[in-house]
Order: C-alpha cells, then structure tokens, then sequence
C-alpha cells in the first residue's frame, strides 16, 4: 500500500541531477487522483490543475519557481450549488543540499546532498490550499443576497472568530515553526 502510494507520489519528483545549470520547465496536469495522495479533510472536487515548474539550476543550489493555474469545484456556502473557483497562486523555494531534509527555513528548503530528485508535490498541494478561500461564495450569489445574509445571520463576537482559527493554517503554522 505505502509503496504504491510513494510511486504515485514519485511522478512529481523534479529530477535535477544530470541537468545543465540554468533554467529548464516543467509541466504537471494534477487532478482528483493527486490530492487523494494527500490526507485532508477538504474536498477536492473536479481539480483541474496544470503547475509549471521552472528549475534554474545553479552549482550549489536550486531556486523553484511553481506556479499553479486552473479551476477546482467548490459548493456555495449559501446556496448550496457548485461552482468553479480560479486557481491561481506562485510560490519560489530555493533548495539547498545539507545533511538532511530541513524546511523549517522561510522559502528554502534544505535536502540531503545525495538526492537526485527533489519532490514538489506537498508544494503543488500548499499552492493549490492556500488559494481556496475559507467562504465559499458562488459567483452567481448577488451582493443584494449577502447583505441580508449578514443581516440575518447571528453577530459573532471577535473573540469567538479568533479562537475558530482554520486548522489547514494552524497545520501549515506547525509546518512552518518546526524548527
């Protein structure tokens, strides 16, 4: 099972090694199957993703520019329908070579010196997570319909809001502060 599950995990792994230092692109359509690989609790409906790797590989470090465009279907908070939500976010990374795997850097990564492949799924997938928003509103709900929403809907205080914090974000915060 777990084997499977790196294999599937492998397709996007950036092979660097035996590459000419300077820029080099690559291409990944991910769909459904992709975020299956990972074990979230949000729902990915009908992804359809294309990332664009660019690799500018330099002697002693790699600098990742990935970019993430297309459309993942989403269900209107308020009216219940799906909708296409734009996808559309880039995150740089500058990979380092170390003793061993170490992110607890800001943007750079470190992995160990004898890698070949440096792996962008989790990348991709942070890409892809941080571009859907925490209300999902359908583009066809009117600003008429939101306001009488607000109007009805029971005033929270800030306090409760802030406590409710979104736990992808606390889980990228525990990435991130791992250090």
């Amino acid at each position: 099972m777990h084997t499977h599950f790196m294999d599937k995990l492998r397709n996007y792994d950036v092979s660097f090694s035996g590459l000419k230092t300077g820029k080099h692109e690559f291409r990944f359509e991910i769909d459904k199957e992709f975020f299956q690989l990972f074990d979230t609790e949000q729902e990915f409906t009908n992804p359809r993703i294309s990332v664009n790797v660019l690799l500018d590989k330099h002697s002693t470090f790699l600098e990742f520019e990935i970019k993430v465009h297309g459309t993942v279907e989403l269900v209107c908070d308020i009216t219940n329908e799906n909708f296409d939500h734009p996808i559309e976010n880039e995150i740089k990374v500058l990979v380092k070579f170390g003793e061993e795997y170490d992110d607890s850097e800001e943007d750079v990564i470190t992995i160990p010196s004898s890698d070949h492949a440096f792996n962008i799924a989790q990348l991709i997938y942070e890409n892809v997570a941080l571009s859907i928003p925490m209300k999902k509103i359908s583009p066809n709900v009117s600003d008429e319909d939101l306001a009488i929403l607000e109007k009805f809907s029971p005033k929270e205080t800030h306090e409760e809001e802030e406590h409710e914090s979104d736990p992808r974000w606390d889980a990228l915060k525990n990435l991130k502060n791992k250090n």
